[in-house]
């Protein structure tokens, strides 16, 4: 807690001076040079804190989202202008989240909680089952952090999304989309997974390496940077140095998108309407080639270092102290109408 305070002043610090800073300076090399000691901080700041899932929550937010928001503010793109009030711009910067562009006729909607309360009735089961990991084949085991890993990151962003929408009133855009409906690589990636990153890679990378190269040179450049920071993520987990596993990973997906586009253009030129697939086939085969290259390159680096054995002790640990906060309170509650019992008698 002590870090987390620390670090939550070094990140408005920072916000409050580029905002200052973007303010003081025009679009280009010069406000880019002024953000600088802004952005070098959030590489490091993570490393403030022990729990792997403070870390790499952190380093999500700042060492990657943060980031890339402040350069796209340097050249007066994405998120962020110097306009905002701080207590607008200090979250979109720091937080998963981004402004939905109001609508003519805007109508407020209720907050859908269902899903939220299935995700986390479905991970609070989940969970428990690490207690007993020692049994499970280990392709079982992988397939389990594969729903862990969504499940925590939906949980995460949404919470992170909620909270900034609801203390600052903003409206804001979704941060996943039923991925498991997917019925492509480009659908998934594209239009369903972590949106976030989705939206502030298409303007930092896609756009300008598509403009001067070709779409497939964009999707295969956005895979590879994307692939670098997955890079850096995985050392706030592991502590080790990068093997380039997870880069592969997203460059082979990123081929494989730009392969699927080329042949659905292809289809579509010769046939009209293109090449139908049933929608269950192809959500069945987009997300087996998902998970099946995960276990081939994603989950290597993590497994290796013992950083997944950490994660479900980490888990297991907050599993436990729920379950005692909770009977504590209850304790409390009966002793609290005992006492009113025996004054009423």
């Amino acid at each position: 807690m002590e870090a987390l305070l620390k670090v939550s002043a070094s990140v408005a610090a920072l916000m409050a001076y580029a905002r200052f800073a973007a303010s003081k300076t025009t679009p280009g090399r010069r406000r880019f040079f002024a953000l600088l000691p802004a952005i070098s901080p959030l590489f490091f700041l993570p490393l403030s804190f022990t729990s792997i899932h403070f870390r790499s929550i952190s380093g999500f937010f700042l060492g990657w989202l943060a980031v890339f928001k402040l350069l796209l503010l340097s050249f007066d793109s994405g998120p962020l202008f110097p306009s905002l009030s701080f207590l607008t711009f200090l979250p979109i910067a720091v937080l998963p989240v981004k402004l939905r562009p109001i609508a003519p006729s805007p109508k407020a909607k209720p907050p859908h909680l269902l899903p939220t309360a299935i995700k986390v009735i479905l991970l609070s089961l989940l969970i428990p089952l690490y207690s007993h990991h020692d049994r499970f084949p280990h392709h079982l085991l992988l397939s389990i952090y594969c729903l862990h890993i969504y499940l925590a990151l939906e949980l995460v962003l949404a919470t992170a999304a909620f909270l900034a929408g609801s203390l600052l009133g903003l409206d804001l855009e979704p941060q996943f989309n039923a991925p498991y409906l997917s019925t492509s690589l480009q659908d998934f990636w594209g239009r369903r997974w972590n949106l976030m990153v989705t939206a502030i890679l298409r303007p930092s990378v896609y756009g300008p390496v598509r403009a001067r190269w070709g779409a497939a040179a964009g999707v295969v450049a956005t895979f590879l940077v994307s692939g670098v920071m997955h890079e850096l993520m995985f050392y706030y987990i592991t502590s080790a140095p990068p093997t380039g596993e997870v880069s592969c990973f997203f460059l082979l997906h990123g081929v494989c998108t730009a392969v699927e586009g080329w042949i659905r253009k292809a289809a579509k030129g010769r046939a009209g309407e293109g090449m139908m697939v049933n929608p269950v086939v192809s959500a069945a085969m987009t997300l087996g080639f998902v998970v099946l290259t995960g276990f081939w390159l994603f989950f290597p680096p993590v497994v290796r270092t013992g950083s997944d054995q950490r994660v479900v002790e980490e888990c297991l640990a907050a599993m436990r102290f729920l379950e005692g906060g909770g009977r504590a309170i209850l304790r409390r509650l009966g002793l609290q109408l005992n006492l009113t019992e025996a004054k009423i008698l």
